[in-house]
């Protein structure tokens, strides 16, 4: 069912410094999230192998090492779904992200919140672009 970890989102303050601190290490940016003013407002850092970081810039202050959510690779969203209400687990309905991702989202028992993926051939994950959304930050 998981096939692995998609991506871990941080959210923050400083969007170029943390874009800098990433592609220092070796990532690269595989797209970005404008909002409908066509301002900078997060990205995708892609590090190899389908592996992710999403930044999500904010305003005002967050805990020191803020991270929002992670998301888990699956192969088949629905029989993911599935699994879950059939385990009592409350599971947002199926939807195509702007990104072109199938996606549902949960919390496990500790209040995490997760996201599951499952990408498409048009994934921007995949195609890289711009993902335009309505957020401001």
């Amino acid at each position: 069912m998981i096939t692995r970890l998609a991506h871990v989102c941080i959210e923050t303050c400083d969007l170029d410094a943390t874009e800098a601190f990433y592609v220092g290490l070796g990532a690269e940016q595989r797209f970005e999230f404008r909002n409908l003013q066509e301002q900078l407002i997060g990205m995708y850092l892609y590090f190899g192998e389908d592996s992710y970081i999403e930044l999500v810039k904010i305003s005002g202050g967050k805990p020191e090492g803020s991270i929002a959510h992670f998301a888990l690779e699956v192969n088949d969203i629905d029989h993911a779904r599935d699994r879950l209400l059939n385990m009592g687990i409350p599971v947002t309905d199926k939807a195509l992200g702007g990104d072109n991702t199938w996606m549902v989202s949960c919390h496990d028992p500790n209040g995490v919140y997760i996201e599951l993926h499952q990408y498409t051939p048009d994934s921007m994950q995949h195609q890289g672009g711009t993902c335009y959304i309505d957020y401001t930050p």
